[in-house]
């Protein structure tokens, strides 16, 4: 084994020389390489081309910082100036830009001679570990976030701050698509150049779902653009697109695949979320009207009433009932019926404030909630509005319906105080509505 001293004193020629002269140092897999004290190279081996890209001659007489990747040259002249001090440094990682423009990670022991005034290092590739690392990183870094995430905007907010650790991605955008509609919409979008780079994110990412393929674009000295589907069992559901800052480290090959494999945990964690969405809707939501329903209705009254108790305001409680709505199913079937009911859903919510809660309460029962009445009689012009409404002729599949509605009004706190006992005050006060023939 032969072991080369720079200090020893015996040591017959100049350290340059030996190095020149060792063939076998060609042989090792890591990079050997001496840099003198104003931080050029002054011998490398065969190895810095294999890692590098460069040749030997490409390298000798270039200062080492000009290969240094722009955001660790800071901290690399700072270990150097250590180095030089004395230090033994062992195991330093830092990033170096290849030939080629690609990122290699590299990890580094040196020391300084202070007899031949020269820095000797080895160097060690390392970007397939720091490569696998990330991967596994995002595995469980999006995997937690996506379990932690209350909604969907804080889960990408989480994912592009994670994103961010691996690659460069000052600007990120998710794209959803909305196949039924043809549609598609941006939920998170930061671009430090909103304009006119909002066209070509849009572009991109409609490329990316139309393709189901990554893509990778940028020019030499412009932004670099890289979008991956949201891929899941049952389709493209979006993209996720990335854009660095000119001047920044360009995406590669490596970067496609790394944020592959991250959008593959997003797009899982989209998917869930999606999937409790549509399911806490139908829980509800009327399947038929998509008014909620009554156990929505019974939260929202709640609520209203803490608030009304809270700002001592008026709010009113409206039980809505169709007269003979039963002969509609039995004279035309429940499709006509199903129609109708579509149609006084749709003319309910046309009579009430955006604030105001419309529910189906079962069958043809509908409840609607008034917050924020100015007054107590203002509930009886709402209910005199949806009696002119509900009782305007409906068309069905070519049939005309008259239908009239019974109305009965509770108001708050006069007619009760708990949600029950105003349900109840509306409800019997429907009822002596309909028994009297009035509609």
């Amino acid at each position: 084994m032969l072991v080369f001293n720079p200090e020893a004193s015996s040591c017959p020629m100049d350290i340059k020389s030996y190095l020149a002269q060792a063939a076998f140092i060609d042989l090792l897999l890591d990079a050997v390489c001496v840099v003198d004290s104003t931080g050029t190279f002054v011998y490398v081996s065969a190895a810095c081309e294999r890692i590098w890209g460069y040749k030997p001659h490409e390298l000798i007489g270039t200062p080492m910082i000009n290969l240094v990747f722009p955001g660790d040259r800071e901290r690399t002249l700072l270990a150097a100036n250590e180095i030089m001090a004395g230090a033994h440094k062992l195991n330093f990682e830092n990033r170096y830009v290849r030939k080629d423009g690609q990122i290699a990670h590299m990890l580094w022991s040196a020391r300084w001679s202070p007899t031949h005034q020269l820095r000797i290092a080895v160097a060690r590739d390392i970007t397939e570990r720091k490569q696998a690392e990330s991967r596994q990183s995002a595995l469980f870094a999006i995997s937690e976030a996506a379990q932690a995430a209350e909604d969907l905007l804080a889960l990408f907010k989480h994912v592009h701050q994670l994103i961010g650790q691996w690659l460069p991605a000052l600007n990120f955008s998710v794209a959803l698509c909305d196949q039924a509609q043809g549609s598609l919409s941006f939920p998170y979008h930061v671009d430090d150049h909103p304009l006119p780079q909002f066209c070509e994110v849009s572009h991109l990412s409609d490329q990316v779902i139309r393709s189901g393929q990554s893509m990778l674009h940028g020019a030499e000295n412009t932004p670099s653009w890289l979008g991956v589907p949201l891929a899941t069992q049952n389709g493209i559901i979006g993209a996720l697109v990335v854009k660095s800052a000119q001047g920044e480290e360009r995406y590669t090959e490596q970067h496609k695949d790394l944020l592959q494999y991250v959008s593959t945990q997003v797009a899982a964690a989209i998917e869930r979320k999606q999937l409790h969405e549509r399911l806490q809707h139908l829980a509800q939501y009327d399947a038929l009207t998509l008014l909620p329903n009554r156990e929505l209705l019974y939260d929202r009254l709640n609520r209203a009433l803490v608030h009304a108790k809270r700002e001592h305001e008026c709010m009113a409680v409206l039980y809505v009932d169709l007269d003979h709505f039963k002969r509609v199913n039995d004279s035309f079937g429940h499709a006509v019926g199903d129609g109708l009911l579509q149609q006084i859903a749709r003319r309910l919510k046309e009579c009430v404030r955006e604030s105001d809660t419309v529910a189906r309460m079962s069958g043809d029962e509908f409840v609607l909630i008034l917050e924020k009445l100015v007054l107590p009689e203002h509930a009886v012009v709402v209910a005199e509005k949806l009696r002119f409404n509900l009782s305007r002729p409906v068309v069905i599949d070519g049939h005309t319906l008259n239908v009239f509605p019974s109305i009965g009004i509770a108001v708050y706190p006069e007619h009760g105080e708990q949600a029950q006992q105003l349900l109840n005050y509306a409800d019997t006060a429907m009822y002596r509505v309909k028994r009297s023939a009035r509609g």
